[in-house]
């Protein structure tokens, strides 16, 4: 049995030097995107003078937006993590609620296969992939984009350890009001795992957001590409790097989510510390 003195010396206050790490940490994440913004925000003579009256402009983020499809690509990430996001959420639930609650010939050599796919690397599989989108005719759609990661194992996983760990007793008091097994699981499972969802939609979100490699292989057009891909037009110039352009494009395509997370921070937090997440 646990003392109380046992459960303060489990919560003692950091060390200095866990203090000290923690800000060095902070200072190498935030110095790359605090010199993105000053390169963004300024004539490009002054991407490498820190002159505290240097003067401020937007005509980057002008020249950025112009110089690419900028309101063609955001719409076009926007559906894609929407639509990958809503496919997982749906189909992940169905299949954790069965591996959760239901006993079938080879459920555990189903979940075992769903435990592997998280043992995969998504690129090795990028040829197969290529081939399967080409045989189905979807080649530069985001439909192509997306339905390789329609149903994702880690969401089945992180859901199927949630749904068992809602007591029994509630299915039963469903049952006693006649709700069916999808009514059960909608109105009892599916709330009571509101946490494990929104941290789940964070990682999803941000890892479709970012995504680059599978988009640049499956588009070749700008009617599918998301912003990552587009980002690379400002890379391929024939006179040089205009640092201030390919900032300021930056900016443009991570601001929703810098914006998303400054105004949910707290959520993100408590989300994740309920999820269990580390």
């Amino acid at each position: 049995m646990s003392t109380p003195a046992t459960h303060h010396l489990a919560f003692n206050e950091p060390s200095w030097l866990d203090t000290v790490a923690a800000w060095l940490l902070a200072l190498l994440w935030i110095l790359p995107l605090a010199y993105a913004v000053w390169t963004a925000f300024h004539p490009i003579e002054y991407a490498t003078r820190f002159e505290l009256l240097a003067p401020l402009t937007l005509e980057n983020f002008r020249r950025a937006w112009a110089a690419a499809p900028f309101a063609r690509y955001l719409l076009n990430t926007t559906l894609l993590v929407a639509m990958i996001l809503a496919a997982q959420l749906v189909l992940a639930t169905l299949a954790a609620y069965a591996f959760a609650r239901y006993r079938f010939p080879g459920r555990n050599l189903a979940f075992a296969l769903v435990l592997v796919q998280l043992m995969i690397m998504p690129d090795i599989l990028l040829v197969e992939n290529y081939e399967t989108m080409v045989r189905l005719g979807l080649m530069d759609t985001l439909l192509a984009i997306g339905l390789p990661y329609f149903a994702s194992a880690f969401a089945i996983f992180l859901l199927r350890q949630t749904f068992m760990g809602i007591p029994k007793e509630l299915d039963e008091a469903a049952r006693v009001e006649g709700a069916n097994a999808m009514q059960t699981l909608w109105r009892v499972y599916v709330p009571l795992a509101k946490p494990v969802y929104t941290a789940f939609a964070l990682v999803s979100v941000s890892f479709h957001w970012n995504n680059f490699l599978w988009p640049l292989i499956i588009t070749n057009s700008p009617n599918a590409r998301p912003l990552t891909v587009g980002l690379q037009v400002f890379s391929s110039v024939d006179q040089g790097v205009d640092w201030s352009i390919i900032t300021a494009a930056t900016l443009l395509s991570c601001a929703p989510l810098l914006v998303a997370f400054l105004l949910f921070q707290r959520q993100f937090v408590q989300s994740f510390m309920r999820a269990g997440i580390k």
